[in-house]
């Protein structure tokens, strides 16, 4: 079926052109605006019914984790997001989701770590070092950043703005952190560090969504994840380097293992609470400065940055079990501020 707005030759019985856009079929009612995404994304959610939870409940949350999915539950996840492929508020669920994907990331990225191990420790093989480090400094951070992919219950944002996130927010928010510790550069402690690096990553997060369509308060969390994430594994990466140039081959390998351990308690949650909290106060206003000075985001970045500073605090017996706790306390809030993002998400509907 050619179209007849750019000319693309597209598959016989879509709906829309897969180039430009333009609907061929016109539906019989004017308001229904239903395209072969929803056909397709209705016939894969009917695929797994014996994988549904009765209850959409928060211990239901990870029940789809063990159970078998299909290529074709893959492909719709990772469809979602464009122009053509995001669902109308009306059809956004506001029960709790219930991702998986992430699980088999970690399973992915846990078979290439042990790979490029393998090539490093028995087969002595240097090559296999930079994959080493590399991978083993995203895997947690990336597996973590899919989680909160799959809880954005809007679908709103495309997986590879997601990427842009984390390398292009990573980096910024890296850069900015370093600016913030040659100003501080006299006062240098726990306190000052968390300072500078959350107010990094905040200023990188809330570039990313003043200007954008992202109003969701699921939306800030994907979105601080991402630059978290970027910004936990190429701090990773770089503890590791040093740890390779400073002669100590086992210190490399406990330096990725116990940072990616961690991870989830640390940067990716921290950016994302931040972002979440910035999202809730905005909704769908412009952005303004007056904002930043809300009660509502103050509490969650004062909060992230005492975490931070204790998290970098030299107590005796801190390690491992105070960075534990930190990491629990840090997803209670998170869950929190999901189940305000379900709530946010019912009551827009009622308002559509």
């Amino acid at each position: 079926m050619k179209c007849p707005q750019c000319v693309y030759s597209n598959p016989d019985g879509v709906k829309f052109c897969l180039s430009c856009g333009e609907k061929f079929i016109k539906t019989n009612t004017p308001e229904d605006d239903t395209s072969f995404f929803y056909e397709f994304a209705h016939y894969v959610d009917a695929v797994p019914k014996l994988e549904r939870s009765i209850e959409p409940k928060f211990q239901n949350v990870f029940s789809r984790v063990f159970r078998n999915h299909s290529e074709l539950e893959a492909e719709r996840l990772f469809i979602v997001g464009t122009a053509l492929t995001t669902p109308r508020i009306t059809e956004v669920k506001d029960t709790w989701p219930k991702p998986w994907l992430f699980a088999r990331v970690f399973i992915i990225a846990l078979l290439a770590f042990a790979g490029f191990y393998i090539g490093v420790s028995y087969f002595h093989n240097i090559n296999f070092i930079p994959g080493l480090i590399i991978v083993g400094a995203f895997a947690v951070p990336f597996t973590t950043l899919i989680f909160f992919w799959e809880m954005n219950a809007p679908q709103n944002i495309a997986f590879y703005r997601v990427i842009y996130y984390v390398l292009v927010g990573g980096i910024l928010s890296m850069l900015a952190a370093l600016l913030f510790f040659d100003i501080l550069r006299n006062i240098i402690n726990p306190v000052t560090i968390g300072i500078a690096e959350e107010l990094a990553k905040a200023i990188t997060v809330i570039i990313f969504v003043r200007y954008r369509k992202y109003k969701y308060i699921l939306n800030g969390l994907l979105i601080g994840a991402a630059v978290g994430a970027g910004f936990a594994a190429f701090e990773t990466a770089g503890y590791a380097l040093r740890s390779l140039l400073s002669g100590d081959g086992q210190n490399l390998f406990n330096t990725i293992l116990w940072r990616g351990f961690f991870a989830p308690g640390g940067h990716v949650a921290w950016a994302a609470l931040t972002g979440a909290a910035f999202c809730r106060v905005q909704g769908e206003q412009p952005f303004n400065l007056k904002f930043l000075f809300r009660f509502k985001f103050w509490r969650v970045f004062a909060l992230v940055v005492v975490m931070h500073a204790l998290w970098d605090t030299p107590i005796k017996g801190m390690f491992p079990f105070g960075h534990i706790f930190l990491t629990l306390a840090s997803w209670v809030v998170v869950f929190l501020l999901i189940r305000a993002g379900l709530k946010e998400i019912g009551n827009r509907k009622l308002t559509a």
